[in-house]
């Protein structure tokens, strides 16, 4: 047996390499706000990446301690964070976005104005140590009924879906922060959520190409430096194996066909889609097989047991021939050159920003008269949507705020305000606020109200029967009621006055809030 210089046997070393190839590959998340001592332990051990989620952010500041003392361990760590924007906001998950999401920058269709708004978000990112977004969104729309995508989407027409996806890349990028598309092939076109069971699309080969792909492409062109997989079953695609799963569709199709190079990351494997159907050390080994090369894992499972469970998994299967060895250090590989290129894009933004170059142009070109403080209010006013305006005089009296409060999906979570009551209530002090859900909603809101006008918020009217039911009651007894639509406005507009606001971030509301009350 072949003795290497420090001792170790060539087989020692080569089961050293196996095992940190397989920590390489895992991008698990943690509780708390700091990091705990098993997550800084696997650090050491090869662990190259981590997620966060809301539960590991306090404020900016704590934040940024918090990745310093990952990178005190392993300073080339990959930070990374589930933050769209708009609805989907980690970053801001106790207050509400700063910056409206998808939706709402697709129903500008500013392209600058995308770029120069996912380049103040990356920016926001960078100080604060995160290199690496779970985003955007490049999913098509298609499906008016889809319970997990909606507003994360920039729309229902691929094209437009297209250049905002790519835009977005672009913006996100120059300020430093990689990012990582998402669900390919695309999630749009569905009416479960992966969350809790397996999305099924039935669509022909033509469409998906014209559809669903569109904006892959554009992502792939615009330098996209990850994609992450949808846990969803396209049988013209692979009939037998969801996108996570399928070589055909994460190698035949996004490496090979559409010439793909960069990371593949796997959506979150605790999902039921993946979870209750195959397991999910099962459902990593399979990922890695059919070409994926980071497994995220972390969003409800967040503890040293997962990942121990995952990492044995892996060498497991490359112990007994189930995962080529070759496969795995490829996807080890992959994570490592994400990890330099957002070493030397961090430096780089970092020259820039210090008067040696100007990766912020995108941003400034875009709206060069808008602060980068104000950047995300500037988009939500301008993604309003406002009928009635002409015959309706601003409030100056608190009214009675109701908010028609759908079940949340995960990804959006239900711990993040939303709504236009706390900008009322600033605006005119004594206005009230209240969730309401259920058939008899109409009737209790207008016993709460009493002479107050009323202000009702909704969001995917279209989805809920009891939402249009309840403002069916409301505007037969008010119809000076005014309405906000928060979610994807597919219902007529109503109410004396209806604003669409194309997404629930806090802007959202504040940009409303200015209709209803005056600016």
């Amino acid at each position: 047996m072949t003795t290497l210089a420090s001792g170790t046997t060539a087989s020692d070393s080569a089961k050293d390499g196996l095992t940190r190839d397989a920590l390489t590959v895992l991008q698990p998340g943690f509780p708390g706000t700091t990091a705990p001592d098993w997550l800084l332990r696997r650090l050491g051990e090869g662990l190259a990446s981590v997620g966060l989620f809301g539960r590991n952010i306090a404020s900016p500041e704590q934040l940024s301690s918090l990745t310093a003392q990952l990178r005190s361990e392993r300073d080339d760590v990959l930070v990374a964070i589930d933050e769209e924007g708009g609805d989907v906001t980690r970053l801001e998950a106790r207050t509400g976005s700063s910056f409206p999401g998808n939706h709402a920058l697709g129903a500008v269709d500013d392209v600058d104005l995308t770029r120069a708004v996912a380049h103040e978000l990356g920016r926001r990112l960078a100080e604060c140590g995160v290199n690496l977004n779970w985003a955007p969104s490049a999913d098509v729309n298609s499906n008016p009924s889809n319970p997990v995508i909606g507003v994360r989407s920039f729309g229902a027409d691929p094209d437009l879906v297209a250049r905002h996806t790519a835009a977005y890349v672009t913006g996100l990028q120059a300020a430093g922060v990689a990012a990582c598309t998402k669900h390919f092939p695309g999630h749009g076109d569905t009416a479960v959520d992966s969350h809790h069971a397996l999305p099924r699309i039935d669509a022909d080969l033509s469409v998906l190409e014209q559809r669903e792909l569109l904006p892959f492409r554009a992502a792939i062109a615009a330098g996209s430096r990850a994609v992450m997989s949808a846990h969803i079953l396209v049988p013209t695609l692979d009939p037998d194996h969801p996108a996570t799963l399928s070589l055909r569709i994460l190698t035949d199709l996004l490496r090979s066909r559409l010439g793909y190079d960069g990371l593949i990351v796997t959506d979150g494997m605790e999902m039921q889609a993946i979870a209750a159907t195959y397991g999910i050390e099962r459902g990593s080994v399979l990922a890695i097989a059919a070409g994926a090369d980071a497994i995220c894992v972390g969003g409800g499972l967040a503890d040293d047991e997962t990942v121990r469970r995952l990492r044995d998994a892996l060498v497991g299967a490359v112990r007994s021939g189930e995962l080529p060895e070759e496969r795995l250090a490829e996807a080890a590989e992959r994570v490592r050159g994400l990890a330099r290129w957002a070493a030397s894009a961090s430096s780089s933004e970092a020259g820039a920003n210090s008067g040696s170059g100007s990766a912020s142009e995108p941003a400034q070109a875009a709206t060069a008269d808008v602060t980068r403080v104000d950047i995300g209010l500037v988009a939500a006013r301008r993604a309003l949507a406002v009928t009635g305006a002409e015959d309706f005089t601003p409030l100056t009296e608190p009214p009675y705020v109701a908010l028609l409060t759908p079940v949340a999906n995960i990804a959006v979570g239900n711990e993040t305000p939303w709504g236009v009551g706390a900008e009322l209530q600033r605006r005119l002090p004594g206005t009230e606020t209240a969730g309401f859900t259920g058939a008899d909603a109409g009737r209790e809101i207008l016993a709460a109200a009493g002479a107050r006008r009323v202000v009702v918020v909704v969001r995917d009217e279209h989805r809920h029967p009891w939402m249009a039911s309840t403002l069916d009651t409301l505007l037969s007894a008010r119809p000076d009621t005014v309405v906000v639509e928060m979610g994807v406005p597919q219902a007529p507009p109503r109410g004396a006055l209806h604003i669409a606001t194309h997404g629930a971030a806090r802007v959202c509301g504040h940009a409303a809030a200015e209709v209803i009350a005056g600016r």
